[in-house]
């Protein structure tokens, strides 16, 4: 079996974006070699999210928007872990859009179902993040 490993590094200017990573992900498939097998994507950082969804301006709208109802960024005053920092929104974010995905590899491919794509989604940036691809198969 071979296994492989590689940290994507991220560097969002903003406070929170949704990046599709899908070709980064398929890269590090193609560098593996593996043809049949998983590979774990996980945010290695509180404040940030994997998750796997479609690839459209206006959903990635919609989950804005309604992580702000859920997790409004102000008042930081709302939040008891708002102390050092002004992040307590974004750890609830990311606790509701999951910390890792794990997609099947089959002929080489990720086996997807129609429309789904991977993303970072970052919800504290304008600092360096990293995202671990774990890759393990034959």
């Amino acid at each position: 079996m071979k296994s492989y490993r590689k940290e994507l590094w991220f560097n969002i200017p903003r406070r929170r974006a949704f990046v599709n990573i899908t070709p980064r992900v398929e890269e590090c498939l193609r560098e593996s070699g593996v043809r049949e097998g998983l590979v774990l994507v996980n945010a290695m950082h509180i404040t940030a999210s994997v998750f796997i969804n479609d690839d459209e301006s206006g959903l990635h709208g919609d989950f804005e928007e309604w992580l702000e109802k859920l997790a409004p960024e102000k008042p930081y005053s709302r939040y008891r872990h708002n102390t050092f920092e002004d992040n307590a929104d974004a750890h609830l974010k990311r606790s509701i859009m999951g910390r890792e995905v794990v997609v099947a590899v089959t002929d080489g491919k990720l086996d997807f179902g129609p429309w789904e794509q991977i993303f970072y989604g970052e919800f504290d940036g304008r600092r360096r993040k990293r995202v671990l691809v774990k890759i393990i198969g034959e």
